[in-house]
């Protein structure tokens, strides 16, 4: 029984399972967006998420760190040079995940696990978006309606029939 076990073993050896996340980090940071199963994802986005916190500081402490995780001096230098500037102001959630389906062979379901800061057109759609107002609100929306000055419609003259005059 896998009581208090937190990580998924995902049906590999320890070895085999640390190399997997290794290549799939390290294709992550430098494509910045990757096609795999749903578990492969959300064990990827545990593994992923703590190295771009550690980037933020730039230190050779965290580089040496970053690296003997990676393996790949090309991800580190992507990961501490630009990727750490877009979540600079970013408290976590670095990665989303987006399902896609099932896979036609396996019937396995499939996922795009990308990087947030890098979706152009998620980013044009937040900006374009107004601010969310919440429901619990109906009281300060029902007074700013009846404060609201009423615009009242302009009065329109009917004309008036004149009576037939009397000779």
């Amino acid at each position: 029984m896998r009581h208090g076990c937190k990580v998924n073993h995902l049906s590999r050896t320890h070895s085999h399972r640390v190399a997997m996340m290794s290549n799939m980090a390290t294709s992550l940071i430098l494509h910045k967006r990757i096609e795999t199963t749903l578990a492969k994802a959300k064990a990827l986005r545990v593994y992923v998420e703590p190295i771009i916190s550690r980037s933020k500081e730039d230190s050779t402490h965290n580089r040496r760190i970053v690296f003997s995780y990676l393996h790949s001096k090309e991800a580190v230098n992507e990961l501490f040079r630009e990727v750490s500037q877009k979540v600079a102001n970013r408290p976590g959630g670095y990665t989303r995940i987006l399902k896609t389906g099932i896979r036609q062979g396996d019937n396995s379901e499939m996922c795009i696990i990308e990087l947030v800061d890098y979706n152009e057109n998620m980013l044009k759609e937040t900006k374009a978006k107004k601010a969310k107002s919440t429901r619990r609100s109906r009281t300060k929306k029902a007074e700013a309606a009846a404060e609201a000055p009423v615009a009242e419609a302009p009065a329109v003259e009917e004309p008036v029939a004149e009576a037939p005059k009397a000779e």
